[in-house]
């Protein structure tokens, strides 16, 4: 398979032009923003408890967070366009920061929409980052190696998401998420206890903020680094919605990434109170705020192995419909049983997700040439499937309980591994820029 790159790159990697250079400060912001989205995860018991929400309420948090994708990735298509991808990271970083500075004034006024406004801005500043830098590491190289370096700057993204939740759980977490009985305690003890809780929750994206301000920094310095690439001016804007009907393959990849990754969030969103069940694990909030950590490292692992793969030459989109269906029969030993099975085998749907993203991402991309930002923008688009899937699964768990509602992010695995399937058989090469497939 031969995949067109936005515009030529240099070869060489020496020198401060070089592409070599860039590609570990992009990846650098792979880890960023997966220490700051899998924070979510820890929230989500502690807000639950603080405001008295349902699980169908208490994830709105992440409906917040991912209906940025949606509003803010043709947008930064377009302004990828105008101003290349080194600022439009720079912009990302500052409006991520921006976003996580906002929890103080959320965390004084213990205000529940104050919050999900917070991670509106911060979500905004990461889409920005994913629209830029996930093309721009693809391309940062030869063409044949998109698939392995994606993936291996996903890694780095699992690594910030097996950090963060250890964060959640030390500072967000150690105090319990259950509140006071509002029935039994004065009213003034009760908005201290909130403004006292809100401003545990603040602490780790007060330090995110300052961390995301340095890299910017660095990123100035590269601004004008020859070996990143130009982004095509076409497609801009709404218009760049047509080119899912010229591409079924970027057009199936756009609703695989929906629900690839409304099905991973919805397993992490409610893995904490799923493992604080004595019918399952039993463990204190704290514990469980832990124990997620390992779903989310689990996808560190599950990239480093699937890394492996891929460089020994196994095709990206085989590799892609078997980790699916090892996620569906995780998923479904965990809803059929209970105790440390139940808990384990959903803890293990971290590892088989490991592939997933990048592997349809660059399966999505391959031959679009020029036109890679734009198809980028569109996958960015779609990872506003977290912002529905959770809901709908939390929804769910309210009528039915948390081990049968994980039966919906499983049907979404089920998609995901059709598209394994069909992209192996119909492969797909760049004529004149034009994306071909070839059954």
């Amino acid at each position: 398979m031969a995949q067109a790159a936005p515009a030529p790159v240099k070869p060489d990697a020496e020198g401060p032009s070089g592409p070599g250079i860039l590609v570990p400060f992009v990846v650098a912001l792979f880890f960023a923003w997966g220490f700051g989205t899998v924070l979510i995860d820890s929230l989500i018991p502690k807000l639950k408890g603080l405001f008295a929400l349902n699980y169908a309420q208490a994830t709105l948090t992440q409906t917040a967070f991912f209906i940025a994708y949606l509003v803010i990735s043709v947008p930064a298509g377009m302004l990828l366009s105008r101003i290349g991808y080194i600022r439009g990271i720079i912009v990302g970083l500052v409006i991520m920061a921006a976003g996580c500075l906002m929890f103080s004034p959320a965390a004084q006024t213990s205000i529940y929409w104050g919050f999900l406004a917070a991670l509106f801005i911060m979500a905004s500043g990461i889409t920005l980052l994913q629209v830029a830098a996930n093309p721009l590491i693809a391309v940062l190289g030869k063409p044949g190696g998109s698939h392995f370096r994606l993936l291996l700057a996903q890694t780095f993204n699992s690594l910030g998401t097996f950090v963060g939740p250890f964060v959640g759980a030390a500072v967000i977490l150690k105090s319990g998420v259950t509140p006071p009985d509002p029935a039994t305690t004065p009213a003034a003890e009760m908005a201290a206890y909130r403004v006292s809780e809100a401003h545990a929750v603040q602490a780790p994206f007060l330090g995110i903020a300052a961390g995301l301000l340095l890299l910017a920094v660095v990123f100035w310095f590269f601004r004008r680094n020859t070996a990143v690439p130009t982004p095509s001016a076409n497609e801009t804007g709404l218009r760049s919605f047509a080119l899912l009907g010229k591409h079924r393959r970027l057009a199936f990849g756009v609703a695989c990434i929906f629900l690839y990754v409304g099905a991973e969030v919805a397993i992490g969103s409610l893995l904490t109170n799923y493992l604080i069940q004595t019918k399952i694990l039993g463990l204190t909030p704290e514990q469980a705020g832990h124990m997620t950590s390992f779903y989310w490292g689990g996808a560190m692992v599950g990239r480093i192995f699937g890394s492996l793969l891929l460089f020994l030459k196994v095709p990206a989109a085989r590799l892609l419909s078997l980790f699916a269906f090892g996620a569906i029969a995780l998923v479904l030993i965990s809803s059929g049983t209970s105790g440390t099975v139940a808990g384990y085998t959903i803890l293990a749907v971290g590892l088989v997700n490991s592939v997933m993203f990048p592997t349809i991402f660059t399966l999505a991309i391959e031959g679009m040439g020029s036109k890679t930002p734009q198809a980028s923008g569109l996958l960015c688009m779609a990872i506003v499937g977290g912002a529905a899937i959770p809901v709908l699964t939390g929804m769910l768990a309210d009528k039915v309980g948390l081990s049968l509602s994980f039966l919906l992010p499983a049907a979404c695995y089920l998609v995901i591994a059709a598209y394994g399937f069909w992209a192996h058989s119909n492969k797909v090469v760049a004529i004149d820029d034009v994306p071909v497939v070839v059954p």
